[in-house]
């Protein structure tokens, strides 16, 4: 009997260890190894030295929600029903529940390969505040609570509660938001006590007790997300003045997407000139840095273990944010400042037959649907699900992805909208005034110029794969026949959102 347990474990035991490390709304340009000589982030870097960097990586829906379910599920959102900040509802006559249309959750998978599995962080699941996602260990970490229930049920709120008291009175841990969402701030707390310290603390925790088990751990950090709030010094690390101002093309080719500007006003930076926008971004600059610190604890730890060449480690984000860019704030465009993201994957032990040398650049097509595959190859059962078998790739056993389809907005309505990159080329279609977008990212690398009168082969060729691209479940009410279902364009009616604190019952400005 003990022989054959001790034969279990050690097989157990050749299994890597994977660990994802997750950001909310980290722009792909903001590292300092690849480029980005503004920003410092030595561990981030040390990622880059350890592995792989994928230079055309992206968020396929590019906002949190739909990102998430994602990568818990390797679907896109033709089958997660989930196709912008909404409830997952499906289409197309597919199952009602999640995992009966899309399968078991990532942290389910991997506890049936026999690893120990811990998610501590942002999830964003909707309905349920704390949705079972299958992990051995949850730790809901979240921006916002709709309810004193939900408060209640937040890790991080019942650390601060119970052990540091003198800050219960903090109505937004993260800082200030409606009318303060990209003001630049400070935080609230201590470095040592903020969220994202908090979840560094519990991930070391859980590398310190994983013993006897490979452990799968997905770690989601909340910044940088705004509010951009960091906490003392970093708050004060970069000059507003250093900041090289945003990057604007022509109105009539970033406001062709209606999104924008409604959510400019939404998110009350519809009036946020340059020096605004520098100052923003340098308090997104100390966030990340401070980030990168507590990254860098949880990377201590890692090495500190015996097993630290054989854990397989990916960092990438959600997605990006415009900060100023394209006279956009936020995200949900394909602009690349809001879909392309950093995508970095390393794992020592396994680089000999994965090709996974550290520094090196790989330009494949990957997207946040690849993690799903990624981790269960690495455990020895892959499910490619609707990803790409980015392994393969790099082991020479499989073609790497041509085309790369994305969409956002609930196909049917005037908020749909799509992208396919292909080789250099991205194609953006626009349901709302069916309006079309073609870029060369070589010749025009930050979008400036519309390829689509002189590219006219181009133009008709992408049309045609927007239109196979539609034919898809979940996505079919996207095509009117064969062809592209599109409205006349239209203004959505504006209105500021207001997120106070609701678990306190703050709905509105006042002495309420």
């Amino acid at each position: 009997m003990k022989k054959t347990i001790m034969a279990l474990w050690n097989n157990n035991m050749r299994k890597p260890n994977i660990l994802y490390i997750m950001c909310d709304q980290f722009r792909y340009d903001c590292i300092r190894a690849l480029g980005n000589q503004e920003i410092f982030t030595p561990n981030i870097d040390r990622l880059v030295k350890r592995g792989l960097v994928f230079e055309n990586a992206y968020s396929t829906c590019p906002v949190c929600v739909p990102a998430r379910y994602t990568v818990r599920t390797g679907r896109e959102p033709a089958l997660t029903g989930c196709y912008q900040n909404e409830m997952p509802q499906a289409m197309d006559g597919l199952p009602e529940e999640m995992q009966d249309r899309c399968g078991d959750y990532l942290a389910t998978a991997m506890r049936k390969e026999g690893y120990y599995t811990f998610g501590i962080g942002k999830f964003h699941t909707v309905p349920e505040f704390k949705e079972d996602l299958g992990y051995d260990l949850q730790l809901n970490t979240e921006e916002l609570w709709e309810c004193p229930e939900d408060r209640a049920n937040d890790a991080y709120y019942s650390f601060i509660r119970k052990e540091h008291p003198e800050y219960n009175h903090i109505e937004q841990l993260h800082g200030e938001r409606t009318n303060m969402y990209y003001v630049p701030q400070v935080s609230p707390l201590p470095a040592e006590l903020t969220v994202e310290s908090f979840v560094a603390d519990r991930v070391i925790e859980q590398l310190k007790t994983v013993k006897d088990k490979p452990y799968f751990g997905f770690v989601s950090f909340i910044g940088p997300h705004p509010p951009c709030a960091p906490p003392v010094p970093f708050n004060r690390m970069y000059n507003p003045d250093s900041i090289a101002n945003p990057l604007r093309g022509k109105p009539e080719i970033d406001f062709m997407d209606e999104q924008i500007l409604w959510m400019n006003y939404l998110i009350w930076a519809d009036e946020l000139n340059d020096f605004a926008a520098r100052n923003v971004k340098s308090r997104y600059y100390g966030e990340i840095t401070y980030i990168d610190t507590c990254i860098g604890r949880i990377l201590d730890a890692v090495e500190a273990r015996e097993d630290s060449e054989n854990t397989l480690i990916c960092f990438f984000s959600d997605h990006g944010d415009h900060l100023g860019d394209h006279h956009a704030w936020q995200k949900e465009s394909y602009f690349e400042q809001s879909c392309h993201i950093p995508f970095l994957i390393s794992w020592p032990a396994g680089s000999a037959e994965w090709k996974l040398e550290g520094g090196r650049k790989e330009r494949q097509l990957v997207c946040l649907t690849d993690l799903f595959g990624i981790a269960t190859q690495a455990a020895g059962n892959p499910q490619i699900r609707d990803g790409h078998s980015i392994l393969n790739v790099l082991a020479g056993k499989e073609r790497e992805r041509e085309t790369l389809f994305a969409c956002y907005g609930r196909p049917g309505t005037p908020q749909f909208k799509t992208m396919i990159r292909q080789g250099d080329w991205k194609y953006i279609y626009m349901a709302n005034g069916g309006k079309e977008q073609l870029f060369h990212l070589i010749e025009d690398p930050e979008e400036l110029v519309l390829y689509n009168i002189r590219e006219e082969q181009i133009m008709k060729q992408m049309r045609k794969r927007n239109l196979d691209f539609c034919g898809r479940e979940g996505l079919l009410s996207a095509k009117d026949k064969m062809k592209m279902k599109s409205f006349s364009y239209k203004e959505r009616p504006r209105f500021r959102i207001h997120q106070f604190d609701l678990s306190g019952g703050i709905h509105d400005f006042g002495m309420n």
